[in-house]
Formats: C-alpha cells, structure tokens, sequence
C-alpha cells in the first residue's frame, strides 16, 4: 500500500462534494489517529449528554449523587422533543439510574433537564473540565424557547470521553463498564452505522453480534452529530463525526450529513477489518 495514500485523505477527498462542514476523529487504539478538523467548535445537540452522563457517574464515585436516589418530574422540567417523559404529566417519580438510562438510549429531554438540575449546570460544567474536556460547556437546559444554544464542544473532546470509557480509565472500572452498557442500548444510530453491512448487527443470523456499537448521537437544525465505540471481533476503535453549516436544515433519513457521515464510517469499518484491527498497515505507521 502507498503510504501517501492514507485514510485521511480519502475522507478528506470524499469530503469535498459535502455540502457543510464536517470534522472527524478516529482512534485504533493502536496509535493512528484520524484527526480532520479536531478543535473545530460545534453545537453539541444531545451528544452533551454523554458528557453528563460521565459527570453523573463521577459524582456518584465521589460519594455526591446516588443512583438510586428518587427524583421527581417538575413542570419546569417539561420540553418537546425527542424521548417519553415529555408525553407524562409532570409528578412522575423514577429512579436517577432510570432518568439516566432516558437521558442516553430514547436521548429524552425531559430526562436530561432533570439530571442538570439535579446536577448542577456548574457542577456539569466544572466536572467536564476535570475530565480533561477544556474545550466543552454545557450552556443552559433544554428550553427550546428560552436558549438557542446548549452546548459546545469539539470531535477531540468528544473522541476522547469515549477512548478512556473503552479503556476503563475515564471514572473507574465499574463505573465506565456501567455507562458503556447504557450507551450500547442508545436507540439512534442512524450515522455511524447505517451503511454499516446488515449481518454485522443482526445476531439472529449470526452465532454471535460480530459489531456493537457504544454511542451517543445528537442534531439540531444546526447540525447533526454522532460519536462512540465500534466493538469488532479485532477490537474497538472510537469514532465522532460532527456536521455543521449545512444548507438543508430539516430532518429525514437521507440528510446529506446523515449519507456522508454513513460513507466515512463505512470506510473506517472496511480499513479496521481488513487490517485486522487498525487503520494502517503496521510497516506505514
């Protein structure tokens, strides 16, 4: 293989008819990193809530929240939008494992406002930095008619939540093992793995689910982003993709952020598993 021609570059080639902006970031974990726009700022729609989430599990190992602690559903924490709860009456009582579990796998953002309140947005905001993510704020909660705004991070920061969650490095042990089980159930996959070949996920036709992913997606008119852990019989890799500064902002399958997003991801699982687990051939490191 000509090691002029690297992975990078065909993504960046085939970014070039992408009508929008979109930066990426890859990890092997055995050293290539595919970085293409890393400190790019960009909303972070619900992809914020993996970071919560992380925020959640690390004040629980500190002994300042308890999962099974119940919360209560207030009016003020009512938003439209995606997930169950907005379609309850406000004095419903869950659990915060359970509130968490919403957060992430339906994205719900009743959920969320209630995590952030239980939180603290400072505390969220203070834990993300110690977490090493300088480049992330959570802005506000989710009021879509107060705030235009929720968020900001960048692909690197997000990349790099997801690379210490497959380390088990990122809280502890058993705290990052308990946050990847709820990101794998995370219901919109719809970019990572969409090009990604049917057979690979379906374990009725397989003796085993040969690719699971570990994820947190999120779009606003603005953008539309995804990012987590693909899990494959050589080992994992982290992937994020962020869009932004698209001329079409309404939301079906076929999105042009959604396609390309698909194509690229489509091409880091072909470069994996034909190198047995790398994005580069061991002799073009």
């Amino acid at each position: 293989m000509d090691p002029r021609l690297t992975l990078e570059k065909r993504i960046e080639a085939e970014l070039k008819s992408y009508d929008g902006k979109m930066s990426v970031y890859a990890d092997d974990f055995h050293g290539n990193v595919i970085a293409i726009g890393p400190d790019e700022k960009f909303e972070t729609a619900s992809t914020i809530k993996t970071y919560i989430l992380a925020c959640l599990f690390d004040q629980v190992e500190k002994g300042r929240a308890d999962l099974d602690e119940i919360l209560t559903y207030e009016p003020d924490h009512f938003v439209d939008g995606s997930g169950v709860l907005c379609s309850l009456e406000p004095g419903a009582s869950m659990r915060v494992r359970d509130i968490a579990t919403l957060m992430i796998i339906v994205s719900d953002n009743v959920a969320t406002n209630m995590m952030i309140d239980y939180l603290g947005l400072d505390r969220i905001n203070a834990c993300i930095k110690e977490l090493g993510c300088m480049d992330t704020e959570l802005h506000n909660p989710i009021h879509f008619d107060r705030y235009e705004k929720l968020g900001t991070t960048t692909v690197r920061d997000y990349a790099g939540i997801f690379t210490r969650l497959a380390r088990g490095c990122l809280i502890s042990g058993e705290a990052d093992r308990q946050m990847v089980e709820i990101l794998k159930k995370q219901q919109y996959n719809s970019m990572i793995v969409k090009d990604f070949p049917p057979v690979y996920m379906d374990s009725d036709n397989t003796d085993d689910i040969l690719i699971q992913v570990a994820s947190k997606s999120g779009s606003m008119d603005a953008c539309r982003n995804d990012g987590g852990i693909v899990y494959t019989p050589y080992g994992p890799y982290v992937l994020v993709m962020f869009h932004k500064e698209f001329s079409d902002a309404m939301y079906y399958p076929a999105h042009p952020a959604t396609m390309f997003g698909a194509r690229v991801s489509r091409m880091l699982l072909d470069q994996f598993l034909a190198l047995e687990g790398r994005f580069v051939l061991a002799d073009h490191r």
